[in-house]
């Protein structure tokens, strides 16, 4: 018997995926290229590590005042996109 969508974690809200085109920057001069919130100097990977560790999105806005909380959530959606295009990548070569 096949489980539903939402069974296995699978969700889709019919939203549309946040743009986080004028939140993420990459500047070849800044932090080595890699891409930045807002043209400041953290870091997108950064910002999922704090969250991997176990920092909560409110533990991180306290820590760091000059971030969003629609900073957090650019970072996590540049981080989907990147890994949705990697394993597309991927999966083409294979084929």
């Amino acid at each position: 018997m096949r489980r539903s969508e939402s069974e296995r974690g699978v969700y889709n809200s019919g939203e549309r995926p946040m743009n986080y085109r004028g939140i993420i920057t990459i500047e070849p001069g800044k932090r080595g290229g890699k891409p930045c919130v807002r043209g400041m100097r953290i870091t997108v990977y950064e910002v999922l590590d704090y969250l991997a560790s176990g920092m909560s999105r409110e533990q991180i806005l306290k820590d760091f005042p000059y971030l969003t909380a629609e900073d957090i959530q650019a970072c996590l959606s540049y981080a989907a996109d990147r890994e949705r295009d990697r394993i597309t990548a991927r999966t083409r070569r294979l084929l």
